[in-house]
């Protein structure tokens, strides 16, 4: 199956542009036409500009705001994989067990809690050799973002797109994310199998500890990473991109998330795994690895993908086309095309 990604999401901002142009366009037409009628009666001037058109300076616009919005995707360079590839590898299968729940944006830790981690996910992911890695984004429920795979480029892609809404359930049930890990392992009867949890250890709605255990009867090694302050901090709640308050519980009460150490180490425990505290870029995750190095490597076979193909010279190919249009036609009517009606804008 295809698989879309964008190579170049930062430049998506630049269509915050387009409305900011359309309101400055939408002004200079007001400004001219208000100057015009200051010249005498509206209609009298009209008639006196045969050639003046209400229609062509939209046209026109609206050719332009096309061919910039092309240029925009041609920059954001989307690009679709489709080329695989069987390959036989040695490595550790590895899943990443990532809490997205709301009490993971909180600012305690700088930006805040997910975001960090996912930056430090991503550092671990490019340390991983042959490794294969997946990725369970969990909150009140779990969901598999990146199935077991050796292609870290794409896993890398798919975890900057991971946030608070890519879990419908809210609430934290670490032992429904272990469930969820557990099941991604695709060979369940091989060894060096590990699952990392990063979380900030608030569990609300289940008991984690008789899964981690049956884990570790499975030969699954579990390691925990905490990340938060026992301070903690306030759930921000955004609007848009502006914040707009904090979460509150149904008494009006500020709620502040703290960080439950006692919960993430009773979890490496029963797992047979090291607990590490959130701390530093790495999060702990470089001593998490030191423990992975030492345990023996499996062969697997992986399906990975080549190649991903960019389209960004369609979208360049659409800016051309609507940029020579956007020339072609003239603010003012044509006095010979403006008898042909095949197309009526004047």
């Amino acid at each position: 199956m295809d698989i879309l990604i964008f190579e170049n999401q930062q430049f998506f901002v630049l269509f915050a542009v387009i409305p900011i142009l359309l309101l400055i366009f939408i002004f200079a037409l007001y400004f001219g036409k208000s100057k015009l009628k200051k010249l005498g009666n509206w209609q009298v001037v009209s008639r006196m500009m045969p050639m003046r058109s209400d229609r062509r300076p939209w046209l026109k616009f609206s050719l332009f705001l096309l061919a910039f919005a092309s240029l925009i995707m041609a920059a954001v360079n989307p690009q679709i994989g489709y080329k695989t590839e069987e390959a036989k590898s040695r490595g550790i299968d590895i899943v990443i067990a990532l809490d997205v729940s709301r009490s993971m944006l909180a600012e305690d830790i700088r930006p805040n809690r997910l975001e960090r981690s996912r930056l430090a996910v991503s550092r671990l992911i490019d340390r991983l050799d042959n490794d294969r890695v997946s990725l369970v984004a969990f909150a009140g429920s779990a969901v598999t973002q990146v199935p077991m795979t050796s292609d870290h480029e794409a896993a890398k892609m798919i975890l900057r797109t991971v946030n608070t809404n890519s879990v419908q359930v809210q609430g934290t049930a670490i032992g429904r994310a272990l469930e969820r890990s557990i099941a991604s392992f695709t060979d369940q009867d091989a060894g060096s199998r590990v699952i990392i949890l990063i979380s900030d250890g608030e569990n609300h709605q289940d008991d984690p500890i008789p899964v981690a255990k049956r884990a570790a009867d499975m030969g699954i090694i579990i390691h925990t990473v905490g990340i938060g302050t026992p301070q903690g901090a306030p759930i921000p709640v955004y609007r848009g991109n502006q914040l707009s308050g904090f979460l509150r519980d149904s008494e009006g009460n500020t709620v502040v998330s703290r960080f439950d150490e006692d919960m993430l180490r009773s979890i490496a425990s029963a797992g047979g795994g090291i607990f590490q505290t959130g701390t530093g870029p790495d999060l702990g995750l470089n001593q998490i690895l030191e423990e992975i190095r030492k345990m023996e490597q499996q062969e697997f076979e992986t399906t990975r993908f080549s190649e991903y193909d960019s389209r960004f010279h369609y979208f360049i190919a659409l800016a051309l086309i609507f940029f020579t249009l956007e020339l072609i036609i003239f603010e003012r009517k044509n006095k010979w095309l403006n008898k042909i009606k095949l197309f009526d804008i004047s």
